[in-house]
């Protein structure tokens, strides 16, 4: 007895898919890696449904989601067959490691000068309640006198409390106060949702996942900051506390490295 395939067996693969789009737009492989900056090897690779290149799981989404981008059809049926060839989408990996910039804002560095202030405002109340006691004994025994003795009614002036006025509370945000000694990336998703990858020197995961729309990522390490934006054209991107003005397009894979000495692409 025989089986039949399924539909979906019968379906192209993602890599002949991807060729003939690029066929029926007439475009070379070297004309989509121009556009794509995907290098020529990894389209050949692609289109033979060899994806051991590509880095990755998230590398060969971003690869797939640009090159169909690149010949005009939609990316997301091809993802969804990825997935669906490759065990499913992972996990995000959990963000909490990348939080080290924020670390460094800890509360407890900030004086407490609400405190302060009840303390000396409590000072000052006792000092002139003080004062006001002493002034009332000194007129009860003033009454008291020798006659032709002229009394002393000046009552002494309280001293004024010098208070220490406040300084400055530091500015909250990690990129305003971004240390020299350490190399900071922000990343914000301004323009649209990406997916990225940050890793510090020692090549260690510090994030691995979705940015949405609106949300932001910030990075630190002592010498560098390696990413990979699958979508760059949507991020907008500061280091060091200085924006980088690289005019990423829509759809565009990017590897960046930055150094305490940047912003300049590694």
């Amino acid at each position: 007895m025989s089986i039949g395939n399924s539909p979906e067996d019968d379906r192209p693969s993602i890599g002949r898919v991807l060729q003939q789009a690029r066929i029926a737009a007439g475009l070379t492989v070297e004309e989509v890696s121009s556009s794509t900056r995907v290098r020529i090897p990894i389209v050949h690779a692609i289109e033979e449904d060899d994806f051991s290149r590509c880095g990755g799981d998230v590398y060969a989404r971003g690869h797939i989601r640009t090159l169909a981008r690149a010949v005009s059809i939609d990316p997301e049926p091809l993802v969804s067959q990825y997935d669906a060839e490759h065990g499913g989408r992972p996990a995000p990996t959990p963000a909490a490691p990348m939080f080290e910039a924020e670390r460094i804002r800890s509360d407890p560095r900030r004086p407490n000068w609400t405190a302060a202030m009840v303390a000396a405002i409590v000072a000052v109340v006792g000092f002139v309640g003080f004062t006001f006691f002493k002034g009332g004994d000194d007129g009860g025994t003033s009454t008291q006198v020798a006659e032709g003795s002229t009394p002393n009614t000046t009552s002494p002036k309280p001293k004024p409390t010098k208070t220490t006025d406040p300084k400055p509370v530091p500015s909250d945000s990690a990129i305003a106060a971004a240390p020299r000694d350490k190399v900071t990336v922000k990343l914000s998703a301004s323009q649209g949702k990406s997916w990225i990858s940050a890793k510090d020197h020692n090549g260690r995961q510090l994030f691995d996942g979705l940015l949405l729309q609106g949300q932001s990522k910030t990075f630190q390490d002592k010498e560098r900051i390696d990413l990979v934006l699958g979508d760059a054209g949507s991020i907008e991107l500061f280091v060091n506390g200085k924006k980088v003005e690289d005019k990423f397009q829509p759809g565009q894979v990017e590897r960046l490295s930055y150094t305490k000495g940047d912003p300049e692409v590694g």
